[in-house]
């Protein structure tokens, strides 16, 4: 297998290595003087693209068979939609040679197939475009004339007016759940490994974390999960909130309440009602305004007594938010707006160098090809702005980290600024859009069930602390009364009682469209039917708990594993397992757009496709009278095995603690 692997893959680098020559001799069609310098004539320019298209088909040709041959290997999971993309595309490149087509198209959602081609409408129209009189159906035979043989397929069928309907090889299906079985639920290949940072969670010094804060942590966190699995190295930030004229008043404000903060650490329990305290004298004293502004400019010299007091009050906010981030299974590195400080000033000199900024009305501005508001680096007062630390933050980003994938998990009401922040950086020269990808993962707020923003009853803004708690005590009401406490030990209820309570709020969140607004309800997210948390951690305790009924154990299951043919013979075994395979595209596509709800319905669709295939396939049949076990079908245990495994990778990648027993 590694001789095959290694083999195609010396003739892909070499094909590719000649295409790249070729371009670079077309290319010079582009500039008539270099052609005529080059000394390539017109009949030389035709025989070079025909070249260079026999290469492409045979590219696509040795991709195909590289992709079958990587498959079998157990370091990752193939998707078997791209697989056949490929194949298609061989087809269509060696049915229309020099054409330049649309890709092939192929999607897994087929009603009459397991997949389906629909890529000879597409075609049909460019080649009439140019001239081509064909139809639809006529492509599609082409097509096929021109499939190359792969293991995968076992026919094709053309539907309607071009339809290409796919049906697999159950063999193929088979031997891919036995390969799952022994080796693991593993990503897909997804090429060259990136360096990635991801922004999240960003709350503010001395304030309170709220459920303003649960969707960027949330999803987040998820997003890191999911990029560390397939094996992206990840940087996540914590933009913390945590500089700033705001301080001023804070320290000055401690240096009152609580004047030996310098030798005893002050105990404050509530930061939030401290906040207001601090507010209300700095907007109803002129005096404590006025000294609350000194001691800003003080911190800044970074004077050691209030760096101290700043310091004090940083480590108390971070204590509490570290308490949420537990509970929450979040991990993050600190990287706040105190961070950057010197870096700014270093930001401000290399504009000022590059001639970017300009002075307008005290103000020292930037103005952003293709954005009309200019960003603000330096205020009046000499004074930094967001703009001017969202500046250094994608330079350390870029620069310093060598970020090769930038993530900012923010709010949508952000998304213009963030666009001038990326458009800035690239008219500076630290973006190469050919080298990085940066993007805005934005989202929607969460409303009550009124469908009004998310308050307490006397409209305050809720903590993320007291909705956690809410959950849990929601949570394990919900198990009382369905008498879990009766057959649960008390540890297993523990257990259980904060995976359905953090698990439910997590996925309440991830499994809807993440630009949408949602509607936060306890109700619904602990309704065990539906698509919930609370269905799919029910779901999946049932599969485990089939073969432990049924007195197999793990090591019995690992051990049959390794020899068990998984037999397909039933429709519902088969629309399982195609099911469970379908996992690697769910990934690829989640890796594409960062949209999680697309693996939140994918699970879902699992756990009902499991559920089809449990009340027609016995996988234990026992006697009705006494209960003995009659017949074991190992088979069918180890597709329950197989389609646990992956429910429960899904679940790591949303965050959701997987139970034994429920």
């Amino acid at each position: 297998m590694e001789e095959e692997i290694a083999k195609y893959t010396a003739k892909v680098v070499k094909a590719e290595a000649e295409i790249q020559r070729l371009e670079k001799d077309l290319d010079l069609i582009e500039n008539p003087q270099a052609l005529v310098n080059s000394g390539i004539v017109a009949p030389a320019v035709l025989q070079l693209q025909t070249e260079k298209n026999k290469l492409l088909y045979q590219l696509k040709h040795l991709k195909s068979h590289l992709a079958e041959e990587k498959s079998k290997s157990p370091d990752h999971m193939i998707s078997i939609t791209a697989l056949i993309e490929d194949v298609f595309q061989v087809a269509i490149l060696a049915a229309y040679p020099g054409q330049d087509l649309p890709k092939a198209d192929v999607t897994s959602s087929a009603k009459f197939s397991d997949y389906q081609c629909n890529s000879a409408m597409s075609i049909s129209q460019k080649l009439k475009t140019a001239g081509v009189k064909c139809n639809p159906r006529d492509v599609a035979q082409n097509i096929v004339n021109n499939l190359p043989k792969v293991d995968c397929i076992e026919k094709v069928d053309i539907a309607g007016p071009g339809f290409i309907n796919i049906f697999l090889n159950r063999e193929y299906v088979s031997q891919n759940v036995f390969k799952l079985l022994n080796t693991g639920v593993q990503p897909p290949p997804i090429g060259k490994r990136k360096r990635a940072v991801v922004d999240f969670s960003s709350p503010n010094i001395a304030k309170e974390m709220h459920v303003g804060h649960l969707r960027s942590t949330i999803i987040g966190e998820s997003i890191c999960r999911l990029l560390e699995w397939v094996g992206h190295d990840v940087l996540r930030i914590n933009h913390l909130g945590d500089w700033g004229t705001q301080f001023g008043m804070l320290i000055a404000h401690l240096q009152d309440e609580y004047p030996n903060y310098l030798t005893k650490p002050p105990p404050i329990g509530d930061l939030q009602g401290f906040y207001k305290a601090s507010k209300v004298r700095f907007e109803a004293d002129e005096a404590f305004k006025k000294r609350a502004y000194e001691c800003v400019v003080k911190l800044q010299a970074h004077e050691p007594e209030h760096y101290k007091a700043w310091q004090t009050i940083y480590d108390i906010s971070r204590k509490e938010f570290q308490k949420v981030y537990e509970r929450l299974q979040v991990h993050l590195i600190d990287r706040g707006e105190s961070f950057y400080q010197e870096r700014m000033k270093l930001v401000i000199e290399e504009l000022d160098a590059k001639g970017l900024t300009k002075v307008e009305d005290g103000r020292k501005i930037m103005f952003v090809d293709g954005h009309k508001v200019p960003l603000t680096v330096v205020k009046s007062d000499g004074g930094f702005t967001y703009d001017t630390s969202d500046l250094a933050a994608i330079k350390n980003r870029l620069v310093e980290e060598k970020g090769e994938w930038l993530i900012y998990v923010v709010d949508a009401g952000q998304s213009g600024h963030l666009e001038t922040i990326y458009s800035a950086a690239e008219m500076i020269g630290w973006l190469n859009p050919s080298v990085h990808r940066v993007e805005h993962v934005s989202f929607g707020v969460v409303l009550g069930e009124d469908k009004k923003k998310f308050k307490t009853r006397s409209g305050e803004t809720v903590r993320l602390v007291d909705l956690l708690d809410e959950g849990i005590k929601r949570a394990e009401a919900k198990l009382k009364e369905k008498e879990r406490d009766k057959v649960l030990t008390k540890d297993e209820l523990e257990q259980a009682k904060s995976s359905v309570a953090y698990g439910c709020i997590k996925y309440a969140d991830l499994s809807h469209n993440r630009t949408h607004d949602y509607v936060f309800s306890f109700d619904k997210m602990l309704d065990d039917r539906g698509n919930t948390a609370a269905y799919l951690l029910y779901a999946y305790t049932r599969i485990r708990s089939i073969a432990r009924l049924a007195n197999v154990s793990e090591e019995d299951l690992t051990k049959a594993a390794k020899t068990t043919k998984i037999e397909l013979d039933h429709e519902k075994e088969y629309k399982l397992a195609k099911c469970v395979l379908r996992f690697p595209e769910i990934i690829l596509k989640l890796l594409d757009d960062l949209y999680l709800h697309t693996l939140c319905d994918y699970l879902y669709e699992l756990t009902t496709t499991f559920t089809e295939f449990y009340d027609n396939c016995y996988c234990v049949e026992k006697d009705r009278t006494t209960g003995k076990i009659i017949k074991i079908n190992m088979s069918r245990l180890l597709l329950c095995e197989a389609t646990a495994n992956v429910i429960n990778t899904g679940f790591k990648i949303l965050g959701i603690n997987a139970l034994q027993k429920m």
